[in-house]
């Protein structure tokens, strides 16, 4: 199998743990003792790595990768992100979606308008946020909670807004009264 073409984040290397090699490691997947099932994990710079053992610790697990059998090499690969190709993951049911699967997709509002672009999902320790573009505005965040965004549809290409619940309304609210400042003049 060549290189991964269409990636998705399964982890990132954090610190060295011990001096035998092994390395903290913050996991993307549901389970984290999970990371080695999907196969190599690749880097961003061709590199390929195989979990040769696994075990949770605290908030991340603690991993051996074939190849790296000390403390030196260990620290050398901090920050490293690891992905596989979106093939390897397991198909989804029909309700369900992998967060890589929402980045692209449409942002509708209640009147099925399209108003912007899904950017990004984000997760900063208090839960998912949707970074979307709307509007030429980049980089506005959202709650992704079953009210602000009530309907998501992979394959329809789109995802509908609640701007309410989605906190969008004060922002539109004084955007329009701005305008219609201007108009005033």
């Amino acid at each position: 199998m060549g290189k991964p073409e269409n990636l998705i984040q399964m982890a990132v290397i954090g610190a060295a743990h011990g001096i035998k090699g092994e390395l903290r490691v913050k996991t993307f997947t549901g389970d984290p003792l999970a990371l080695g099932d999907y196969g190599p994990l690749h880097a961003r710079d061709g590199r390929i790595f195989e979990v040769a053992n696994i075990r949770p610790t605290g908030n991340v697990v603690v991993v051996r990768f074939k190849g790296v059998g000390d403390r030196n090499a260990a620290e050398a690969l901090a920050g490293t992100e690891l992905f596989i190709d979106r093939a390897a993951l397991p198909e989804e049911d029909e309700d369900e979606f992998y967060h890589a699967d929402l980045v692209g997709l449409a942002v509708r509002d209640e009147t099925a308008a399209a108003v912007g672009r899904v950017a990004a999902v984000q997760n900063f320790g208090g839960g998912d946020i949707l970074e979307l573009t709307l509007g030429g505005r980049k980089g506005v965040l959202i709650p992704f909670s079953k009210a602000a965004v009530p309907e998501i549809s992979i394959a329809g290409g789109y995802i509908r807004v609640d701007r309410i619940a989605a906190g969008l309304v004060e922002d539109e609210d004084k955007m329009l009264r701005q305008q219609s400042k201007g108009t005033e003049q």
